[in-house]
Formats: C-alpha cells, structure tokens, sequence
C-alpha cells in the first residue's frame, strides 16, 4: 500500500492512497471462510456452504467492505503517526470518483481531500495583565437573596386588589388600531407577572387592580419578545410580526406569593433539620451561600475576559470552503441558509478549541476519569438538593454517576467541561492577574 500527501495550501491537502491486490486478499479470503462458516443457505447445512459458493455470491461485497474498513484504518494510522492535525474529517475528492469492477485483481486508488488546523503559538504568557474582581455581597444582593428564599418556600393568597409584585391571571384579547376587539385576532388566558415589566405607565396600569377589572395594554411595550410570545402562547417569529400588540386584559384571578416566615420551619426546609437554628445563622448561611455564587460569577468574567484575550491574539485563517463541504456532508438537513447563518460560531468555537487543545498538549495537561466523575457526581447532588435538603447516601450517588456516565452524549459534554476547567486553572496560574475589589451593582456594569 501506498499513501501519500500533496499540499494544495497552507491549509488544504490531498490524501493519496493506492492498494494493490497484496494489501487485501488475505483478508478478504479470511472474511470469506469466516462468512462461509456461518451462512445458513437453501440446499446446505449449517457451515457447510463452499467457500467458493460464498466468493461467488457474495465476493465482491465483502470486498467492497474490506477495502473500505482498509482505507479508513490506513487514513487514520497515517494521519496520526505523521501527526497530521485536521479539521472534520477526510473528504472523498468530488472529480477522483474511478469506476471499478470489484473483482480480486484489481489496484483501487483514492484521493481524500483534508483541511489542516492553522499554525499558530500559544496566545498567553506571563506578560498578560488581567483583572480578577473580588465581588462583594451588599446589602441589597443579600437582601434579594433572603426574599427569593423566603418566596420560594411561601404561599400563595389571593388579595381583593393587585400590587406590584402580584401575578394577574387574565384573559388576555388583541384589539384594533380603534381599540375594537380584532376579528380572527389572538385571545389566550395566561398569568401576567407585574414585577417583569419595565415600563412605568403600564405597570402603574396593572397596580389596583380587582378581579373581573379589564384595561388594555401593549404587550410589546411592557414586554420582552420572549416574555409577550409566553403569554400569548405563540412563537418569537410571530411576536415580531404582531402589527397589534394592544391587548384588553381581563383580570379572572389576583395572585400573590407571601413570604414565608423566618422561623424554624424555614430553616429546616432549606438547610436540614436542625442545621440553622437562629436568624442569624440563617443569614450568615446565606451570605456564604452568595459570596459562594459571586466567586462564579467572577470566574467566569476572568474566563471571558481570557477568551477574549486568546482569540484576539490568535489571527488565523481556516480552509472554509472545506469545512462547510465538511459540514454539509455530516449534516444532510443543513441548509445552505442555516449553513451561512451559522459558519461564524462555528468557526469561533473551533478556534478556541484547537488554542485548548493546543494548552492541553504543549504543557502535558491530562484530563482523568476521576475529575469527570467528581463534576458530575457534584451535578447530580445538586439536583437531589433542589428537592429535597437531605443530602443523598455516598454509596447511592456513585451509583447514579455511574449510570450518568453511560450516557456517552454526557460523558462527552462534561469531558469537555472538565477540560475548559483545566486550561483555566492553568492561564490562571499562567497570566499576571491583578485582585480588584467590587460592588457586585458596579460589577454588573462592567462591559
């Protein structure tokens, strides 16, 4: 067998490969005999079918197979031992197509058409400068917190007359430019949450108001496109399109969610019997818990901010025109439309992935089993505690990672995470990086 590459460009190539009848027949006649063995034809008994009745029937199909499991083990054992970094995978070459007739005797030449990663350095050294901010927990974040927790667990009244805050659960009917109800227009009975619109007049509108109480409102000017599609149970695309967003709103129900009460009851539905016993334990817990959430907040500005830094100092080009037939080949639904729309992400994610890639491999990174399994035994406590505070038994949660894990779509996409884990610690541990202390209200301000 030979295989052989010629370089088109500093990114494109061709893979010649060309087999002669020595570099297949032994394992062709072996994949005969052994199909012979097992046949279970008309007229023969079990393993008894002649070899050559096999060959004759069924020859140049099983041909066709070993050459093709040949060919795709010999590209990827050359690839690899001339540690050859392509994008995708190969592409059989559009203008190489030979017509064969499958027969013993035959030499079969293929060309493969590959794209090659850019060459390019690791973009960060210890001459890099970044920010990393200590957040603060304010009064108002802290306070914020305790009011969602206490909602969390309330209960649900219905007061006689609305504030800001409370839910309306409403029918909700379109009108005309003249304030008529519009024939063929939309109606949806949905719940109305006050405390989501932004916009003073209209909130001030939806403020005292009674049960069968009806006043009209623009949807889209109280509204995200996001919240107003929720609402009227009808798509974005068609929120974007509505002429006329005013809508008659008729009040059916007034809802409210009180807080709970700060008491022991509290305490143990959120953090265990008995583990908070005080309102101030209660609130030093929960100061913990946040300052806990703004140290991920915080990281992931810093890895922003070090995405940022490596793809701007990275300029390369890719072969586009082979990754987008790559793309299309893969992916037979693609569009052409979708495929346009969507090639800048995609190539901005395979950028950033050969620069970790690149980390991982120059500085002898590795990514165990074990870190996997912690990540997602850490992911799945923390499910079981979104219903329940009593933590899990060890020996259980194993067992569920374990299944998790099986999972091979999961294992990947946590591999994956687990690796980006790494590279940070690492440019963290790489970069000079400079501790800022912040207000989390001027933290959220930052671009």
């Amino acid at each position: 067998m030979n295989i052989s590459q010629e370089k088109v460009d500093n990114l494109n190539a061709v893979i010649n490969v060309n087999i002669t009848p020595a570099d297949y027949t032994e394992q062709v006649n072996k994949a005969i005999k052994e199909q012979a063995k097992k046949a279970k034809l008309p007229g023969f008994r079990p393993g008894m079918v002649p070899v050559s009745h096999i060959k004759k029937t069924y020859g140049k199909a099983i041909l066709f197979d070993e050459i093709n499991r040949l060919v795709s083990e010999s590209l990827n054992n050359y690839l690899t031992e001339n540690k050859i970094e392509v994008l995708g995978q190969p592409l059989p070459k559009e203008d190489s197509t030979a017509s064969y007739n499958w027969d013993f005797d035959e030499e079969f030449k293929f060309q493969y058409e590959i794209g090659l990663a850019p060459a390019f350095e690791i973009p960060f050294d210890e001459k890099d400068k970044l920010t990393q901010y200590d957040i603060k927990v304010d009064d108002e974040t802290l306070a914020s917190r305790i009011k969602n927790l206490r909602k969390s667990y309330g209960k649900m009244t219905n007061p006689d007359v609305s504030e800001d805050g409370d839910v309306l659960y409403s029918t909700l009917t379109q009108l005309d430019k003249d304030g008529n109800v519009l024939e063929g227009g939309i109606e949806n009975t949905a719940s109305v949450r006050t405390d989501l619109v932004d916009d003073k007049k209209v909130k001030k509108s939806l403020i005292g108001l009674k049960k069968d109480d009806e006043v009209e409102i623009d949807l889209k000017k109280a509204f995200n496109d996001e919240a107003v599609a929720k609402i009227l149970n009808i798509s974005q695309e068609e929120v974007a399109d509505l002429k006329e967003s005013t809508f008659k709103l008729a009040v059916k129900n007034v809802n409210r969610l009180e807080e709970a009460d700060l008491n022991q009851e509290l305490f143990d539905k959120l953090f265990g019997k008995d583990e908070v016993k005080t309102e101030e334990e209660f609130r030093a817990r929960v100061t913990s818990e946040v300052e806990s959430m703004l140290v991920q907040n915080s990281d992931q500005r810093l890895q922003q901010d070090l995405y940022n830094l490596g793809m701007d100092k990275v300029d390369v080009e890719f072969p586009d025109d082979f990754l987008k037939r790559w793309l299309k080949a893969t992916n037979e639904q693609l569009t052409e439309e979708e495929l346009n729309e969507g090639y800048a992400d995609f190539v901005k994610n395979l950028k950033w992935t050969l620069i970790e890639n690149k980390i991982i491999t120059e500085n002898k990174l590795e990514i165990k089993y074990d870190e996997v399994f912690k990540v997602a035994k850490e992911r799945i406590a923390a499910q079981f505690k979104m219903y329940s505070p009593e933590p899990i038994a060890e020996e259980q949660l194993a067992q569920y990672t374990v299944q998790f894990l099986q999972d091979k779509e999961q294992a990947n996409r946590l591999f994956e995470e687990v690796k980006g884990l790494k590279v940070f610690d690492f440019l963290k541990g790489l970069v000079k990086l400079t501790k800022k202390e912040i207000d989390y209200d001027k933290f959220l301000e930052l671009k």
